[in-house]
């Protein structure tokens, strides 16, 4: 049975349908991340679970209890917000504990609530400083130390990381991943971050238009796209969507059937770049990246099919040098002209494979 249950959810501002009778089962203790582009719906559906928006349609049970209609205060939610929402005038130890204080909760159990919470977050030396205090990585601990103290059984995030930078963004998600270890916690994760979604989630929730196009864990999404939408939003870089008619070798050598005005996806490190020595497919380098660890290189093919290529190593190519393209078509995705998926590349990435 599951936890946490949205059955056909509806929200209208105005004539406007944003959340479309959504259906999600979210299990205790599960690491769930809402993601999409801007306007799809995650933060309006994460504010509906929260009871910060009115819900026009469906249900919403959390642990056998229907808490469709119910305020906000009494659903036993904890939701951390992008901006802090801190008070500037308390202390850390006063913010983490208001809630618990309004509460009439015993002062002994404040105290050992808030402790633990702040030697978790490593935020034990910092309860008697102000939020002006401290830096907005460790403010951001604190708001989610004040949800910690709540004891909640779900808790929400609301884009918790936007506001820093990004050698704090990697850190504190690895606190709130090995948070959710230590604690055990549902949590709902929304983010427009998709490295995010695919390093802290069990499963991701994909949003577009106010509806869910496909859920399921990180690599799942990553390896079996339900439609070119999902293929391109996960993954970094995003999947190569070339149409089928720049792609006519896959057709005449490689046997892919290829759909009338459809589309052929390839991962980055399904492409590979070799010396031009006559192959079947070429193309010119417009750009390389050199990121250390791995190389991007951009290259246009002479049927116009504009790629990335992603290695491991680096490279002794050049912008505008003229090179074969080699793609793996067992990992090939095609697409037909509406966008759905008709063939899931069917082999992980070899690096040293290349058919065509």
């Amino acid at each position: 049975m599951a936890y946490l249950k949205l059955e056909r959810i509806e929200k209208i501002f105005g004539e406007t349908r944003v959340i479309k009778g959504i259906d999600l089962e979210i299990q205790q203790g599960e690491f769930v991340v809402f993601v999409g582009p801007s306007g799809c719906g995650k933060t309006t559906l994460l504010r509906l679970i929260a009871g910060l928006e009115h819900i026009d349609g469906g249900s919403l049970q959390l642990d056998g209890r229907d808490i469709t209609h119910l305020p906000s205060s009494k659903r036993d939610l904890a939701m951390v917000f992008q901006s802090y929402a801190l008070y500037p005038h308390m202390s850390v130890f006063e913010n983490m504990s208001f809630a618990l204080k309004l509460a009439k909760v015993d002062t002994a159990v404040i105290k050992e609530k808030v402790d633990r919470a702040a030697k978790i977050l490593n935020l034990t030396q910092y309860l008697e400083r102000t939020p002006k205090e401290l830096s907005g990585g460790q403010r951001q601990r604190v708001a989610i130390g004040r949800a910690i103290v709540r004891a909640p059984k779900v808790f929400l995030f609301d884009e918790p990381l936007s506001n820093l930078d990004a050698a704090l963004r990697g850190q504190t998600r690895i606190e709130i991943a090995k948070l959710h270890r230590d604690l055990g916690a549902t949590t709902i994760y929304v983010t427009h971050d998709q490295v995010e979604a695919m390093t802290l989630a069990d499963r991701v929730v994909v949003l577009r238009d106010g509806v869910i196009e496909q859920v399921g864990t990180p690599l799942a999404l990553y390896d079996r796209p339900a439609n070119q939408f999902v293929a391109q939003f996960i993954g970094t870089p995003q999947m190569n969507i070339v149409s089928a008619k720049q792609m006519p070798a896959l057709q005449t050598t490689a046997g892919l059937t290829l759909p009338e005005g459809g589309f052929v996806g390839l991962r980055p490190e399904n492409v590979t770049l070799h010396p031009a020595d006559q192959g079947l497919l070429q193309g010119k380098v417009d750009l390389i990246e050199a990121l250390g660890a791995e190389t991007l290189i951009y290259v246009t093919t002479t049927q116009g099919a504009q790629l990335v290529s992603r290695q491991n190593e680096r490279t002794a190519l050049r912008v505008g040098d003229t090179v074969d393209v080699h793609i793996d078509t067992d990992a090939a995705h095609v697409f037909d002209a509406n966008g759905r998926i008709t063939r899931t590349g069917k082999t992980p990435f070899h690096p040293h494979k290349a058919t065509t």
